[in-house]
């Protein structure tokens, strides 16, 4: 059965930096491309980054590009979102999400698999 867990979220201030992973275990995280994407209390669930099986693909939603990267490493089964100059609109818990194939997606039907979330608050 295949997992994602999600780490590395937390508190931080207005212009700071967080690092999410995702682990993938229960089968190669290379099978998949893989996806972030939050949702912030009342509102749906919102596409952040996708990246290629290969990670020489990646995409980003309007609000997060150019201060977050996504990436992954497929020797270690884990996918990495490097979030920079965060604002408190980035408030949310922040999920991470395998589909097969290997095209990102922005779709959050087109993915399989989800982690449990783990919740990020940019606030002063």
């Amino acid at each position: 059965q295949v997992q994602l867990v999600e780490s590395g979220g937390g508190l931080v201030q207005p212009g700071a930096s967080l690092r999410l992973s995702c682990a993938v275990s229960g089968r190669t995280v290379s099978n998949f491309a893989m996806g972030w994407f939050r949702q912030a209390p009342g509102k749906e669930r919102e596409f952040v980054a996708t990246i290629h099986w290969t990670g020489d693909d990646t995409d980003y939603s309007d609000s997060v590009k150019g201060r977050f990267t996504i990436s992954r490493d497929n020797v270690k089964n884990t996918v990495y979102l490097q979030m920079s100059s965060l604002k408190p609109e980035d408030t949310a818990v922040y999920y991470c999400a395998a589909r097969f194939g290997g095209r990102g997606s922005s779709m959050t039907g087109e993915y399989r698999y989800w982690g449990q979330g783990t919740q990020v608050a940019v606030s002063s």
